[in-house]
């Protein structure tokens, strides 16, 4: 995919390893996966967060104050109990699919993307799955390298622009590529009332996305350019402050037409215009 050049993607790592549960190598895990993006030709269009050692009560709060698309949790998974956290004692607290789901489901509209990299996590993604487009569990117990080995994988997907499918798929293939026979144990779950997100590519993504989340229809002003910009040599000027929807705006009115709105974005960042001053001429490109 090409990656969205006006919105940054930002990842929140999370991660759980209560006292009395087997020590596990999350701290090399996040650090790979920030090495990975920090190498990735993407690299900027993404922001790593990351709360460790996290209690129930710090997943919302993490949720809140890094507003991520995309939200990874690394630690232990006990099948229908829940995943594993700390409560304010020491002690280990199961929190079950219902309760996750519901907290997702408060954030339904911001988060992208959920990976569970937790032994038997397939539970709980089937049920925030009724919420999240795209969530990964694990349908098993699954070891250390090999959890690894898939989260790596799946952000060098997305560090490369790959949509959240394909770095599934390359996760899996980086498990079986280390020599572990485990690729299978990761399970994507697509949510049946798919959103429109991050489902493929993000450019092709990439108007009805950002102009749901920032463009603000003035009527009748846009009916009026719309009907204007399809006639034959016709001239518009649109001025605006930055960042008000002006590329945005005649994105809508090109988006039947992929082709022509590649065209129109290659063309302002090849003579590093400003929409607000760019006179359009739209006889060949409407056609084209």
């Amino acid at each position: 995919m090409s990656i969205s050049h006006t919105q940054t993607r930002n990842i929140l790592l999370l991660s759980a390893n209560p006292k009395k549960t087997s020590q596990l190598r999350l701290a090399e895990e996040m650090r790979d996966i920030k090495e990975g993006l920090r190498l990735s030709e993407y690299r900027d269009q993404f922001s790593i967060s990351t709360a460790e050692a996290i209690r129930p009560r710090d997943i919302r709060r993490a949720i809140l104050t890094y507003k991520p698309h995309i939200i990874q949790f690394s630690g232990h998974g006990s099948q229908e109990e829940g995943l594993l956290f700390e409560d304010e004692t020491g002690a280990v607290k199961f929190v079950d699919g219902s309760a996750l789901a519901g907290l997702f489901e408060l954030f339904a509209n911001q988060v992208e993307c959920v990976v569970l990299n937790a032994c038997y996590s397939k539970y709980q993604a089937a049920e925030i799955a009724g919420h999240i487009n795209y969530v990964v569990g694990m349908s098993q117990a699954i070891p250390d390298k090999a959890a690894i080995e898939f989260a790596v994988g799946f952000y060098d997907g997305l560090g490369a622009g790959k949509g959240y499918d394909f770095a599934y798929k390359l996760g899996c293939n980086a498990i079986l590529m280390a020599g572990i026979k485990q690729h299978l144990i990761p399970e994507l779950i697509q949510s049946p009332n798919l959103k429109p997100q991050l489902s493929t590519d993000l450019s092709k993504n990439y108007i009805s996305e950002v102009s749901q989340n920032i463009y603000i229809e003035r009527p009748p002003v846009e009916a009026r350019c719309y009907q204007e910009i399809l006639q034959p040599g016709a001239l518009i000027r649109i001025k605006a402050p930055q960042k008000m929807g002006k590329t945005i705006g005649i994105g809508l009115q090109l988006k039947p037409n992929g082709k022509t709105w590649l065209k129109f974005r290659q063309f302002i960042q090849k003579q590093k215009l400003s929409v607000a001053l760019l006179f359009l001429i739209l006889r060949e490109t409407t056609t084209a």
